[in-house]
Formats: structure tokens, sequence, C-alpha cells
């Protein structure tokens, strides 16, 4: 089958067998691996993409499915050399160790902070029950999720 989207503002097309996820796709077919594969199963948000501005976990959505649609991934946020918001408050809050995690939890991050302009602590760590961070203790994650400058 073929399929065709927007991906980070570059139109994209490949032939795809109907099982293709959209996670394969990125990966294997744009060769944009900043998007993890963690478990397959949807359970840690380390796939998490955009598609038409709102947070999906890339291991749970056929790329077909996706036709027409605008996706946007964590290579696509920097402009011109110069880290989107979220990116920058991930780095300057040391919300990251290892990094596995980091591209799912800042695009979660992202739509978290679109969907609730104040959100308090509370929020954001019920927000993140779906992306796993085996590294922290999701404290600094919570800190830049919540002083972005966006």
């Amino acid at each position: 089958m073929k399929v065709s989207m927007t991906v980070n503002g570059k139109p994209a097309s490949a032939e795809v067998e109907a099982r293709t996820l959209l996670v394969e796709y990125l990966r294997e077919h744009l060769r944009l691996t900043g998007t993890h594969v963690g478990c397959d199963t949807t359970q840690c948000g380390a796939c998490t993409v955009h598609i038409n501005g709102d947070a999906v976990k890339s291991c749970t959505i056929f790329a077909v499915q996706c036709e027409g649609a605008n996706v946007l991934t964590i290579e696509g946020l920097a402009k011109d050399g110069k880290l989107h918001p979220m990116q920058e408050s991930f780095k300057e809050n040391h919300g990251l160790q290892c990094g596995f995690c980091t591209p799912g939890m800042v695009m979660a991050g992202i739509d978290i902070r679109r969907r609730h302009k104040n959100p308090t602590e509370e929020t954001v760590r019920h927000e993140l029950e779906g992306n796993i961070c085996r590294c922290t203790g999701y404290h600094n994650i919570v800190k830049a999720i919540l002083t972005a400058k966006m």
C-alpha cells in the first residue's frame, strides 16, 4: 500500500505493508530514529509523536491510518538550530539521564502544556502515567514540563 503524509513539515510517502506501524515507517523508511521503540505494547511512551497536533504512541497506529496526516517527531521540534522550549527546559532542568525515554517525554510534555496552560505538578504526574522512565524519579522531568517557556 502507498502511504503519504507530512512529516516534520515535509511530504513523505512510501510503499508499505498494511501492517506497518507508524513507528516502523518513521524509523525504517524515513530514518527518523529519534522516535524510540521501547515496548511495542503502548506501555512505555518512548515512541510518542504528534499526529495532527495530538500526542500519539506511534507503536499503536498503522502508518496507513496516517494517510494525509501531519506528523511531528522529536527531529522536527528544533528550528534553525534552536531547541524547542520544551527541549531547552529538559536540558536546563536535567530532565534526562540515559535519554531513551526523553523523545517521548518531550513530545508528551508539549502535548500536556498544549492542553493544560498552567498545569499543576499533580496534573503533570498523572498525565505522564503512560510514559515510563527507568532512570529517574520523574522529579526533573516534571519540573522541565512545568517550567518550559511555551
